[in-house]
């Protein structure tokens, strides 16, 4: 079962690790919408270590108003960005 579901309301877990991270510094910490689930995949956090990336993660696209993510976002309120991210780096809200 997924952890989470489109419209859950999940936070970016705030973490500045060492390495080979995909999750974007600019979201860190920021709230968004669950989209949808693409499917689970090798972690590509372990993956770039040489190592099999084992156990797989679920991998989310994840909505934010752009005015969430920019605090001089001069645009529509109703503009947004999606971003894929992996399980591992959400908290539901």
């Amino acid at each position: 079962m997924a952890a989470f579901a489109p419209g859950d309301r999940v936070r970016v877990r705030e973490d500045y690790p060492p390495g080979h991270i995909r999750t974007p510094v600019y979201i860190r910490g920021k709230q968004g919408v669950v989209q949808r689930k693409f499917g689970s995949f090798p972690n590509p956090e372990i993956l770039a270590i040489g190592r099999d990336g084992m156990p797989p993660k679920a991998l989310y696209e994840v909505r934010f108003r752009q005015k969430d993510l920019w605090p001089d976002y001069s645009g529509s309120d109703a503009d947004t960005l999606d971003i894929d991210i992996y399980e591992h780096w959400l908290a539901k809200i």
